[in-house]
């Protein structure tokens, strides 16, 4: 493929040799018109590079405030079970044993979720596909496996990450303040 520049200098050598033959001056744009198309998809590809960039922004974005929605979802979670998790140590659990059913629960509820709205974004990009003419723009729309496997996994992290922070709270808690508590 030809660069962007190597198609300019092309462009500018073909005016020449025809501007010397018609007898026109070479930077004459109205005595010759020349659609340079490399040019045109280096502006499109990096209008979409652009786009491509915005779009994980707006993601990363989406992604911290779920893991903020999460954690305060197991934050409160963790307050309302505080008496629970006291008898818990009370009994001979360790901080291990809190701090992991804290993040299975916070892993269950966002992986739940995503699966949920993944599920919801495929049926809703099939009814899409079905009733949208096929055109040069928009053609079979479909969703990638390992990009939905790569969201996934990320979900998961992010489920992880979600409730740490509550775990520890959770963890931290002594069975005679917790049993007092209530």
């Amino acid at each position: 493929m030809v660069s962007a520049e190597e198609s300019k200098q092309m462009v500018k050598a073909l005016r020449g040799k025809l501007a010397q033959k018609h007898h026109f001056h070479e930077d004459d744009k109205g005595a010759l018109y020349i659609n340079n198309n490399v040019e045109r998809y280096k502006q499109f590809k990096d209008v979409f590079a652009a786009i491509d960039l915005f779009i994980w922004i707006i993601g990363i974005g989406t992604i911290i405030a779920g893991i903020v929605g999460v954690s305060n979802i197991m934050i409160i979670l963790v307050k309302e079970r505080t008496l629970e998790f006291g008898i818990r140590k009370a009994i001979g659990a360790t901080p291990g044993s809190i701090i992991g059913l804290i993040i299975m629960e916070a892993i269950l509820i966002t992986t739940f979720a995503g699966y949920v709205g993944l599920v919801l974004g495929v049926g809703i990009l099939n009814l899409l596909s079905n009733t949208i003419t096929a055109n040069d723009f928009f053609m079979n729309p479909q969703v990638d496996i390992t990009i939905a496997l790569s969201a996934t996994l990320l979900l998961i992290i992010s489920g992880t990450i979600a409730g740490l922070f509550p775990a520890r709270k959770a963890a931290k808690i002594k069975p005679i303040v917790a049993l007092r508590d209530e």
